[in-house]
């Protein structure tokens, strides 16, 4: 099986890390828009052979690793490609996407979003067994071909991913409460204390609780901003949920309620509870 990956950062360079290890990919070639990146990804043996698109279209599988808007615009770009070809994209929308894709290649294209990533992006964030044991959302599977389906499932089974199936909407609406919101967060934690007069001295103090917090406010400003802009809904509903949980959380300090205050903390310890 020939691959190709148009987009050589963390997700698409992790990717190609990992499917070198599997013994039915025999070539994984590479396509980014970015100089420096094909040039990282050579470097760094991320894949054989950077190519032009019409070169990446002829493969057996391709996967889109670039911000979501830009999935878009390359899948209405795929519209001549092998009736047996298998488009997986890796948006961390899905609803858009899957409605943009062009009828004529709506079987060949598997809707995916591997539930992983770090706050580095570029070639040399690329990780190895960045997939390894994490979940794999496929959404709308029955809109696919059959042979596309399963090309899909070998691929992600042969990453040892766990695989989970659901419709587009709601897995934009879970995605906006578990990793959209929580973005939007730290980017607004990072910022309020890079506006304090003081943000030197505030921050020789940051230690873990902090350092956890902001970490994703680290992460591609363009790739998140195409994220907001095509889950906008689901992210203002969950932000306004969680702007509602935070006044109630104030009020008990204003009010000096600590009991209550008490008891809202010991509500959320059990979230863990779910996991274990």
């Amino acid at each position: 099986m020939k691959v190709g990956i148009i987009g050589l950062g963390l997700m698409g360079g992790s990717l190609a890390l990992s499917l070198k290890k599997l013994p039915f990919v025999n070539e994984i070639i590479g396509n980014d828009h970015n100089k420096e990146h094909q040039k990282q990804a050579l470097e760094l043996s991320l894949v054989k052979r950077i190519v032009e698109f019409e070169e990446i279209k002829r493969c057996d599988v391709i996967f889109l690793a670039v911000p979501v808007d830009g999935i878009i615009s390359i899948i209405n770009q795929l519209t001549d490609i092998s009736p047996y070809a298998t488009v997986i994209d890796f948006g961390s929308t899905k609803e858009k996407i899957v409605k943009s894709i062009p009828p004529q290649i709506r079987a060949n294209v598997v809707a995916a979003h591997p539930m992983t990533g770090t706050e580095f992006f570029g070639p040399y964030a690329a990780v190895e067994n960045l997939y390894k044991d994490s979940v794999v959302v496929l959404c709308d599977l029955q809109e696919s071909g059959i042979r596309q389906k399963e090309t899909a499932i070998r691929l992600f089974e042969g990453l040892e991913m766990k695989i989970s199936y659901m419709h587009a909407h709601e897995h934009d609406r879970h995605t906006a409460f578990i990793s959209h919101m929580p973005h939007a967060i730290s980017y607004s934690l990072a910022n309020t204390v890079i506006q304090q007069e003081n943000r030197e001295d505030i921050l020789t103090l940051a230690a873990g609780g902090f350092r956890s917090m902001s970490r994703l406010a680290k992460s591609s400003p363009a790739m998140w901003e195409d994220v907001f802009k095509q889950n906008r809904e689901n992210v203002l509903e969950a932000i306004e949920l969680f702007e509602k949980e935070l006044r109630i959380f104030k009020n008990h300090i204003k009010d000096q309620n600590w009991k209550e205050l008490h008891k809202d903390m010991q509500d959320a310890n059990t979230l863990y509870n779910i996991f274990s």
